[in-house]
């Protein structure tokens, strides 16, 4: 009888090992698909004028002679983290031509990121820091899903700039906020952003512990270290065009949605979202008495959004009030930032 070899059928049909996703694994593949499909002077062009990076490293030229082609791609790239690898990988898949081999490894990559969790699709409106009534607002274009604020727009913010695929950084506010507010490119960014830290604090109104946590992540922003994921305040989430006071008026008790505001969003990327809420009373008791229901209506929410892909972490009032609140929110936002890495 002739020998078999059982192995053999099981190695030439075994699926092919996914990806594993990484920042390595990112940045293996953008560099073999840029240097698979281009030649050393294209990439410059490619990098410097139709992707329009950067080149961060001091006193020299992406031109030099001694580079490499993967020189180059590491001297654009250096010091990124996934998020911002990610973006890249797929501005290359979307803008360039690039080598069908190469094209295939990185989109596998893609997917395989897209698979490991988040929020599908991408934000499309933001809506936040309200300081005073409810904005009213109409589906101007409900293909599109545009809005309109017909009224109380002045109390609160709209980001109308695109969002970008790595996250909103502070640095993307203190951008927007200085051309929103018409204010001259000689006033420094720290200055900007101070004026608008001002400004989202005061959506805050007088909650001692929304401020805490708010002051305490703001102290990331220190020594103009502005290109980190910015934490935006009393952001809408659900809309419902009718005020509670109206509801009541007409005998409807509450609002179909359970939650209209998050007290905190963390864009860290377009599908990577984390939602902070501080938790009084109000969350789970009619006064000094237990509510079930109030109960069971805010975990419900929190269920509902993370099957979306949104983290959701809670902080209790009465722990954010106890000595070192500043130090385990310090503690808890550089785990938070590790992870998101």
């Amino acid at each position: 009888m002739a020998d078999f070899d059982f192995l053999s059928p099981a190695l030439t049909t075994a699926p092919k090992t996914p990806p594993k996703v990484s920042s390595r694994a990112f940045r293996s593949a953008i560099e073999e698909a840029l240097i698979g499909t281009y030649t050393r002077q294209d990439l410059e062009t490619v990098l410097g004028e139709e992707l329009k990076l950067s080149w961060p490293v001091m006193n020299t030229e992406p031109s030099e002679s001694e580079y490499t082609k993967r020189d180059v791609i590491k001297g654009y790239t250096k010091g990124w983290d996934l998020p911002k690898l990610v973006s890249l990988a797929r501005r290359m898949v979307a803008e360039l031509d690039l080598n069908e081999v190469l094209l295939a490894d990185l989109n596998a990559l893609l997917a395989a990121h897209d698979r490991g969790g988040g929020v599908v699709t991408p934000p499309k409106n933001l809506i936040f820091a309200a300081n005073g009534p409810k904005p009213e607002l109409v589906l101007r274009d409900a293909v599109n899903n545009d809005i309109e604020i017909t009224r109380n727009g002045e109390y609160c913010l709209v980001f109308d700039q695109p969002i970008p695929a790595d996250g909103l950084t502070y640095q993307n506010l203190i951008d927007w906020w200085r051309q929103r507010q018409g204010l001259p490119e000689t006033t420094s960014d720290r200055e900007v952003g101070v004026h608008l830290h001002a400004r989202l604090r005061e959506s805050l109104g007088v909650n001692p512990v929304e401020t805490l946590v708010f002051d305490t992540y703001a102290a990331r922003y220190r020594n103009n270290r502005f290109d980190v994921p910015a934490l935006i305040p009393q952001v809408y989430l659900h809309f419902d065009p009718a005020t509670q006071l109206a509801r009541r008026a007409t005998g409807q008790n509450g609002s179909p949605l359970a939650r209209q505001r998050m007290d905190f969003l963390i864009l860290f990327s377009s599908r990577h979202r984390v939602v902070l809420e501080v938790d009084g009373k109000q969350h789970y008791a009619h006064g000094d008495v237990a509510s079930p229901k109030l109960y069971s209506e805010m975990v419900a929410e929190d269920r509902r959004l993370r099957l979306t892909g949104y983290e959701v972490y809670r902080f209790g009032g009465a722990e954010l009030m106890a000595d070192g609140a500043a130090q385990m929110l310090a503690d808890f936002f550089d785990q938070l930032a590790e992870r998101m890495r």
